[in-house]
Parts: structure tokens; C-alpha cells; sequence
């Protein structure tokens, strides 16, 4: 169908060409965003397309979902006072449907639509939206512009050139990885200036986001990318040059693990780090675009806990380059932001990065094995709480569904996982040879960034590329509901599992949390089919109680960080309360605070076979 339709499109130039051989240049969309007279906390914006002809109706939209987020957030709901107006400044019918389209009669004579956009941060529990793709709006201080969240598309023109224009205040600058197009001098005044970035789609606005705030800049050369760092500190507790060193280290070695693969000319960290003293942004962690990341901290970490959070969350966000960046499907090239197929390859996309985000820490040395190991053990626990038989195909394709949303955490521990299984099996193969890097850059080198893959072809891709075994394993454990047997994986590199007690928090082991949250209500609640710590257990916590208070003081999504702060000055032989809400009744549960411990597992070294050991170095430092 899409060949009929490009032929008849050809045909149609054809005779267009006969009547005129010269034909005015298209317009770009003009998108517009007036930072400088925010009012009630909004923005106003506008768009404005090129002339509609023969057509009766057009439909405006702002995006139900977005790649990366795998979540329908409806970022409509924040959109206020929508305007259709014509050429003369008058209205046009607008009809809005569901929560984020617009239809607009009498298409031919629009001229551009307007609205103002609210933030997503002030919102009641962010309106259920994930903060680092969220957006924030302080006037004369801080913008977080992730653009999808303001700028709206009108249906079929999503291939369609934008010229973004933001008017902002003199004090404020952008942080992007965008490069400013050629100023409109007749639009700078002393009180503001206005920004102006050139885009050759949708999907560029989309993956470009900008935070505008006081001047608080880095940048530095990594083999011969730029990088910048941008940071908001809500009390200025911290800035840019704080995390630069760290930084600097992280994407060094990250460059040098993957080599030549990585061809980014600039590259951008927007960190945004709110207060936790009032309501702000409380979804703590990032997303992912081709050239940038946004990252949500809170201000109270440590220097040692921001440093080792940034090394795990940037990374991660930063291996993106390679997957779904430079090798992805058609779903994710040509996205359907309201109303989006899925692919079918969450292993790769999430769990193939979080697996290098991990693995190329011990390659370059910033990390022992011995913690490598321990990472992989908490994975292995976590994903444990999740059916371990459900095919990964499946579960990605239907990630948006209400059966498989809550499993989508998994991807983060089972996916890395099988990105460590499929790893293992390939250096097996090759003779220490080659691994899972190996492939993922033939697979860059197949694909790219502006050459997306069949969906059902990929895997016949991949084991041409590699070996007639390889369609076993990925029949056998991501499209099929075979448990992954880690013992057998883990026996050829020479490790093995052992059971082990270990200290852990009162509301978090390790990096892994005991409690969760409802966006819809606010409430913090025990999580499920998890293994509790030995405080909780004492407690008599069980999973899916609702937490109503702690010594009194109530707790929701936006006080969690407080909670575990608060929890970290308990002192031992202090009676803890709480009151928890379980089958539609409060309950009363009390115990003393001493250090809680967990029954896990580590992963040790234990064979000192040559061929086995000689196969580890190569996974591990290969």
C-alpha cells in the first residue's frame, strides 16, 4: 500500500509539473512559545502551518505518549483556552476530542492555533507523569521544556519542517544540544530575546528538549564530542561544575568502550534538582533522546549519592545512542504519538542498554567485579517478583495494555538479564571472540538512525549476523516463556550463586525499593510478591497495604524521599507506628527500628578452569 500511494504522489507531481515548472518552496511550521509573559503559572503557544487547500476539517493534536516513556500520559490534559483562528484573527470552530485532539472546521482558512499550556511539576501528583519527561514552568527562573508536553502536531504533517521561535527572558539561556539558528535581529529587545531552532520533523521537536535557566553551563571536548551540562538546583545546593568531574570520567569511558560505534557531535545533560521542602517534580530519574538527557534529582543526595546516581541513570540514558537511537523499528521511527504500535523489542531497547550501563562500568575499572556481580544478583531477585514465564515479545508488543503495563519495570531487571545471558552465549560461541557490543554495532552498521527494521525481521537479522544457535536462545527465552537458567549461564564463565545475609534500608534494599506509588491517588503502598526485609517483616507488613502515616506523619508520592530520609535518623530500640490501610481498613502495626537485613544472593568466583576464566575475561574486559 505505502508504494501505491508514493506512486500516485509521484504521478501527481508529474501533472503538477506539466502546468507549472516552478513551484514555491513549502513553509515549515512556525511554532511559537512566549516564555516572557507567563501567566498563572501557563505558557502561551501557537502553530502555525502553511496554508490548508480542499480541506474541510483538520485535526490538531498534542501527544497522547511519546517514545521512551512506554506510558499514556495524555499531555492534553494540560493544555488550556485552545483557539483555531483564521487569517483575519477570528475564530473557527474547534471541537475537542477526547483529551488530546482538536477538529477544526473550515481547515482552509486557518491561519494557526493557539493555547496555553500548564506544567505538568505543579500538577497534582504530576498528573501521572513520569518528571523527566514532564515539564515545568517558573517565570524569570526555570523552563523545562520537553517540548512534546507544548508543542502539538496537525494530522499527516508530522514529516513536515518546524521552525521553533521562544521568547524568553535576557537572564535566562537554553540548555540544548540544539544549535541556534540565525537570530531575528528585529526581535531582540533588552527585557528578552528570542530563540530560534530550525527542525526537519515532528520527531525532532519531540527529541530535543530544552531547559531554560540562569546561567549554570559546562562543557567539555570527549574525543571529540561536546558535552554539556546544565543544572537547575531549586536552593543552589549544587551546580554544573560539581558533577563535571564524574562526568567527564563516566563518558570517557563509556566513548571508549564503545569505540568508533559512536558518532555524536554534542551531547546534553539537563539535570533538574527540586526542592523537597513543596510540591515539585518527585519522579526521580531520565529519558532518553538521540543527543540529550533529561535527569530529575533530588536536591538533598549526597555529593556521593548524586555522583554514583548520575554515573548509573546517565549512562544508562546515554547508551540510548545505540538502541532504539541507531537501531530501532518503524514503529519507533514513524511513532503514532496518539494512537502507537509497539515493538516487540523491549529486550533490546531498555534491556540491552541497562545491561552495558552496567557492564561497561567493570570493562573500564570504574567498578570491581565483585559489584558487577552483586548488580546482576539484585536483578535476578527482582525479577523473580514478575512471571517468569511470560514471552518478552509478547509483554513489549502489549506494554501500553492493562495485563502487561505493571511489567514494564521488568525490563530494567530481566532485560538486562537476557542482554547478559545472549552476551554470554555469544562470547561461548566465538571463542571469547565476540559479544553482545559486536553485534549491536554490526546491527548500527545495517541500520542507523534513519533506517528503521521490520519488526518480525529482526531476530532472522540478528542470527544472520551471528550463529544458527543464537534463533535457539531467542525462541527459548525472549519469545518464549522459558525461565532464563542463570546457574548454566553463569557456570561457563566460572561463578556461581550463594545465599548470603545483607543489611539493607527500611524502605529500599540497595537500589530497589519495598514501597511504590499510585499516581491516580497520591498513595504510598507496599509492593507484592516481594520478599520484605526483616523490620517489615516484624512489622507484619503485608504486600498491597496502603501506608497512611508514620509516627503520625502522613506520607504520599510527593513526601516518599522525605520518609526514607527521616527513616535513615531512627535510632535503634525506637518504637516505629504505622497505620496501614489493608481490605478497606486502617490497621495499627508497630515494632522497634533495628537494622533490617535480607536473605539474597550473591554470584562469587569459583572455578579456576582456564578455558572458563579465559572466557570471563573476555565477557568482563573483552
Amino acid at each position: 500500500m505505502k508504494k501505491i500511494v508514493l506512486g500516485l504522489a509521484f504521478l501527481g507531481l508529474l501533472n503538477a509539473c506539466k502546468t507549472s515548472q516552478i513551484q514555491e518552496a513549502k513553509k515549515p511550521i512556525v511554532a511559537s512559545m512566549d516564555l516572557v509573559n507567563v501567566e498563572d503559572d501557563k505558557v502561551m503557544v501557537s502553530v502555525d502551518p502553511d496554508r490548508f487547500n480542499n480541506r474541510e476539517t483538520i485535526t490538531f493534536y498534542i501527544p497522547k505518549t511519546v517514545p521512551g516513556t512506554y506510558s499514556n500520559d495524555d499531555y492534553g490534559k494540560f493544555v488550556e483556552n485552545f483557539k483555531a483562528l483564521d487569517y483575519e484573527g477570528n475564530e473557527l470552530e474547534a471541537t475537542k476530542e477526547g483529551e488530546n485532539s482538536w477538529i477544526i472546521s473550515n481547515a482552509g482558512k486557518l491561519d494557526k492555533v493557539s493555547y496555553w499550556v500548564n506544567d505538568s511539576f505543579d500538577a497534582d501528583e504530576e498528573g501521572g507523569v513520569f518528571s523527566p519527561s514532564g515539564t515545568n514552568i517558573i517565570k524569570d527562573e526555570n523552563f523545562v521544556l520537553n517540548l512534546h508536553g507544548f508543542v502539538g502536531y496537525f494530522d499527516g504533517l508530522t514529516e513536515e519542517k518546524y521552525k521553533l521561535e521562544i521568547k524568553r527572558p535576557e537572564s535566562l539561556i537554553p540548555g540544548t544540544s540544539l544549535n541556534l539558528a540565525k537570530a531575528d535581529t528585529e526581535k531582540q529587545e533588552s527585557e528578552f530575546k528570542t530563540d530560534v531552532f530550525e527542525l526537519d520533523r515532528y520527531f525532532q521537536v519531540t527529541d530535543n528538549p530544552i531547559m531554560y535557566s540562569k546561567p549554570d553551563t559546562t562543557s567539555f571536548m570527549v574525543e571529540g564530542m561536546e558535552v554539556l551540562i546544565n543544572v537547575y538546583s531549586a536552593n543552589n545546593k549544587y551546580s554544573s561544575g560539581d558533577i563535571e568531574e564524574g562526568i567527564r570520567k563516566m563518558i570517557s569511558a563509556q566513548k571508549n568502550f564503545l569505540g568508533d560505534i559512536d558518532n555524536t557531535g554534542k551531547y546534553a545533560i539537563l539535570l533538574y534538582m527540586p526542592s523537597m521542602e513543596k510540591p515539585d517534580a518527585r519522579g526521580f530519574g531520565a529519558l532518553e533522546h538521540h543527543t540529550s538527557t533529561v535527569v530529575v534529582l533530588p536536591e538533598t543526595m549526597q555529593p556521593a549519592q548524586l555522583e554514583e546516581s548520575m554515573t548509573d541513570v546517565v549512562s544508562h540514558e546515554f547508551f540510548h545512542i545505540l538502541t532504539p537511537l541507531n537501531v530501532h523499528s518503524n514503529e519507533i521511527h514513524y511513532f503514532n504519538y496518539n494512537d502507537p504500535d509497539m515493538s516487540q523489542h523491549l529486550w533490546m531497547y531498555e534491556g540491552v542498554t541497562e545491561y552495558f550501563a552496567n557492564l561497561f562500568q567493570v570493562n573500564q575499572g570504574l567498578i570491581e567485579n565483585d559489584k558487577f556481580y552483586q548488580r546482576l544478583s539484585d536483578k535476578i531477585e527482582t525479577a523473580s517478583n514478575f512471571d517468569d514465564t511470560m514471552p518478552f515479545t509478547q509483554m513489549s508488543k502489549n506494554i501500553l495494555e492493562e495485563e502487561y503495563k505493571d511489567s514494564y519495570y521488568n525490563v530494567y531487571q530481566k532485560g538486562a538479564l537476557i542482554g547478559m545471558a545472549l552476551d554470554i552465549r555469544l562470547r561461548e560461541l566465538s571463542n571469547g571472540e565476540s559479544g553482545l557490543l559486536d553485534l549491536m554495532k554490526k546491527l548500527s552498521q545495517k541500520y542507523g538512525k534513519d533506517k528503521p527494521f521490520e519488526d518480525d525481521e529482526l531476530i532472522d537479522n540478528i542470527v544472520a549476523l551471528t550463529y544458527p544457535e543464537i534463533r535457539d536462545f531467542f525462541d527459548t527465552y525472549i519469545s518464549g516463556s522459558t525461565p532464563i537458567p542463570y546457574n548454566k549461564f553463569f557456570a561457563k564463565v566460572g561463578l556461581v550463586q550463594e545465599a548470603f545475609e545483607t543489611k539493607t534500608g527500611y524502605f529500599l534494599k540497595g537500589q530497589t525499593p519495598y514501597i511504590d506509588g499510585n499516581p491516580d491517588t497520591g498513595e504510598i503502598f507496599f509492593r507484592k510478591n516481594i520478599t520484605y526485609n526483616s523490620f517489615l517483616d516484624e512489622m507484619g507488613v503485608e504486600g498491597g497495604d496502603i501506608l497512611k502515616s508514620v509516627d503520625g506523619q502522613q506520607y504520599t508520592i510527593q513526601s516518599a524521599y522525605n520518609l526514607i530520609s527521616t527513616s535513615q535518623s531512627w535510632e535503634e530500640g525506637q518504637e516505629i507506628e504505622f497505620v496501614v490501610e489493608r481490605d478497606g481498613e486502617e490497621i495499627t502495626l508497630s515494632a522497634e527500628a533495628k537494622q533490617p537485613v535480607s536473605t539474597s544472593t550473591r554470584i562469587i568466583e569459583k572455578d579456576d578452569d582456564t578455558a572458563r576464566v579465559s572466557l570471563r575475561k573476555a565477557w568482563l574486559k573483552g
